[in-house]
């Protein structure tokens, strides 16, 4: 049965080292671990700007900053630009496979190499395996696993999660040696796609950071639709 989201306990982190904007702090407020989250329960709280990371449900709450604004892809409004075109029209080669997990060494190392590449000056960087399975591999009914196949090698992996009404991008690793493919923008591509050929409404893409090179980018899929003020608004 789906709890009403009234009678949710939540919780606080103490202030910690913020993820994204030097030199600042962060709090979290995240869902009583102990709570059954369903689908559709898993659902509202998205709608609410919410996120999944392992098997904690979470959204920011830091006093003095807004800058972690959630952030989502109307399915059926998107438009590509010319530029994700050529990105989509570069890619049609690969195949795209979906696994029940990614707990083999496979996945393991691609994921190794990518953190170790594009995010060496991270929080999960030196990887391990505990916190890779913690993160990516703590399964449940709405978890779901695309492997991206350039022939037999195997170059991207997409951890998604699929709502009601939306899928969410949970996690985007990929080879960092196939830069040209711009492998991350078609995994975000290649989704959107997917929650069409779905019948769903919205992509959930995380939060959206004006101030922060790394999340900054998701404004360029439009429109994108904002969580601003306890309602979502549309970013021309």
């Amino acid at each position: 049965m789906t709890s009403s989201i009234r009678d949710l306990k939540v919780y606080t982190t103490y202030p910690h080292s913020c993820s994204y904007l030097e030199d600042q702090e962060a709090v979290t407020l995240f869902l009583d671990p102990q709570q059954a989250v369903d689908k559709t329960l898993y659902s509202n709280l998205s709608g609410l700007g919410f996120r999944r990371s392992g098997s904690h449900v979470y959204r920011p709450h830091c006093e003095n900053c807004s800058a972690c604004i959630p952030a989502r892809i109307p399915v059926e409004q998107f438009v590509a630009s010319r530029s994700q075109r050529r990105v989509r029209d570069r890619n049609r080669d690969l195949t795209v496979i979906e696994t029940d997990d990614i707990s083999d060494n496979a996945a393991y190392a691609l994921y190794e190499n990518y953190i170790g590449e594009r995010h060496a000056d991270g929080d999960m960087y030196p990887t391990e395996r505990e916190q890779y399975d913690s993160f990516l591999n703590e399964a449940s009914s709405y978890s779901h696993y695309f492997r991206f196949y350039d022939g037999q090698k195997m170059v991207a992996v997409a951890v998604v999660d699929v709502l009601d009404d939306a899928l969410s991008a949970i996690y985007t690793f990929f080879d960092p040696a196939a830069g040209k493919r711009s492998l991350g923008t078609y995994a975000i591509l290649w989704q959107v796609e997917k929650a069409r050929d779905m019948g769903l409404d919205y992509l959930y893409l995380g939060y959206w950071i004006r101030n922060c090179q790394k999340m900054a980018y998701k404004s360029s899929y439009r429109p994108l639709e904002l969580y601003l003020n306890n309602h979502w608004s549309t970013l021309l």
